[in-house]
């Protein structure tokens, strides 16, 4: 039989019951092997009760120093009862001078004492007992995050100022730099808002009329990432400049809430048609699509889309890690081209001697590499308007492989 003798307000902090012959201090810490929470108990007396009931702070330095005991329990073993027992007349009962002293020569989990409200400068200092005069029952867990991340920034060596911890508190990133960045102006303390807004003038300012659009080679919502790259340089280039003093991480989070919005526009706003056709060219009249798992589509002049955005669309839905070689051709020409996303490369065929009846048909290969996506959808544009004869401009071709190597080689990767 399981009573509850004592409890507080928030859920997590360690409750005192009674069960069996006497009273049990239970809390829940770690998970077991299928990821439901664990459940630890072990005895505790009438005099810890009495300070448990009476003293928040004393309560809660215990659940900081049994918590370790529990990590070390793992998901299956059982709570190490001795040495937690061990604990509860140094924390409980001790004088502040030796529970500081014990809390010097223990594990114990600091986190759980900040959510609670720890003056973190007193724990800093090893004054435990002091610290916890601010303890509250409810937790903040959102000020342990931001101090778990101050530690990590301390351990490279990372220190922010006033405007730094601003700007990545407007950005939703000072506890977790993964965080998708937003706009947070009620975050920031109100006399340091115009300084942010003066950094975000200037990061705007910078990629002006800069997009990142869609990159189909990486399925129907990954983003362009050379483009990507361009703005956050842009970004990162200007904000440096106009403002030296602020920290990496601050630079960093701006571009990102640069890059980041610029993307989701791009996600959130129709796709508009590509125009194949430039003035006075009707452009190809049909065309195949194929990719390298055995895909096709077909498209013909007169439909709604035009060819490009329709060889892309097949893009998006077919690429793969282990599909990235797609092919437009033009069966009535007897020529195509063969793109190499794996390669940043291309190959333009073109038939030299029609096999009817006779040899086999002969054809010419040329290749060129390929400057990221923007330089695919150049050369996919203006094979749809010309087919491989259109091509020639967009050079040097090479007919020999090995020379596409070298200079494959020779330059460094667009992706």
């Amino acid at each position: 039989m399981r009573d509850i003798v004592f409890t507080r307000g928030s859920g997590w902090i360690p409750n005192v019951i009674h069960e069996d012959a006497g009273l049990r201090l239970m809390l829940g810490a770690g998970a077991d092997a299928n990821h439901d929470p664990r459940t630890f108990t072990f005895p505790i007396g009438e005099a810890h009760l009495a300070v448990i009931r009476t003293d928040l702070g004393r309560h809660l330095m215990l659940w900081s120093a049994v918590l370790p005991l529990c990590d070390d329990a793992g998901t299956s073993n059982p709570l190490d009862e001795d040495a937690a027992v061990a604990l509860l007349d140094p924390v409980l009962l001790s004088s502040p001078a030796d529970v500081d002293a014990l809390f010097r020569r223990i594990r114990w989990d600091r986190s759980r004492l900040i959510a609670h409200g720890a003056d973190i400068d007193l724990l800093q200092r090893g004054r435990l007992c002091a610290a916890m005069r601010a303890a509250t029952e409810t937790p903040n867990e959102k000020r342990a995050q931001e101090y778990r991340a101050d530690r990590r920034r301390a351990e490279r060596g990372t220190v922010l100022g006033p405007l730094d911890a601003a700007l990545l508190r407007f950005t939703g990133q000072y506890a977790h730099g993964s965080t998708v960045p937003r706009r947070l102006p009620d975050a920031v303390d109100a006399a340091l808002l115009p300084e942010v807004m003066h950094v975000i003038a200037t990061a705007e300012q910078a990629c002006a009329g800069m997009r990142i659009g869609l990159d189909p080679r990486r399925g129907r919502r990954a983003t362009d990432k050379q483009a990507w790259d361009t703005m956050a340089t842009a970004v990162d280039t200007a904000v440096r400049r106009a403002h030296p003093r602020l920290a990496d991480d601050a630079v960093r989070t701006v571009s990102f809430l640069m890059c980041s919005e610029a993307a989701a526009q791009t996600r959130n706003t129709p796709a508009a048609d590509e125009e194949s056709a430039g003035p006075g060219a009707a452009g190809k009249a049909a065309l195949s699509f194929t990719d390298d798992k055995g895909a096709e589509k077909k498209w013909r002049r007169g439909g709604p889309r035009s060819a490009a955005a329709e060889f892309w669309e097949f893009v998006a839905d077919c690429s793969a890690a282990d599909n990235e070689v797609f092919t437009i051709e033009d069966e009535e020409m007897g020529e195509g081209i063969q793109l190499h996303f794996y390669a940043d490369s291309l190959a333009r065929v073109t038939t030299v001697r029609p096999g009817r009846g006779g040899p086999d048909p002969e054809y010419r290969v040329e290749y060129t590499l390929v400057d990221g996506l923007a330089g695919y959808r150049d050369l996919v544009n203006a094979y749809a308007r010309g087919g491989c004869a259109a091509l020639d401009r967009h050079g040097p071709w090479m007919s020999d492989v090995a020379d596409l190597e070298r200079a494959r080689r020779n330059r460094r990767p667009t992706r």
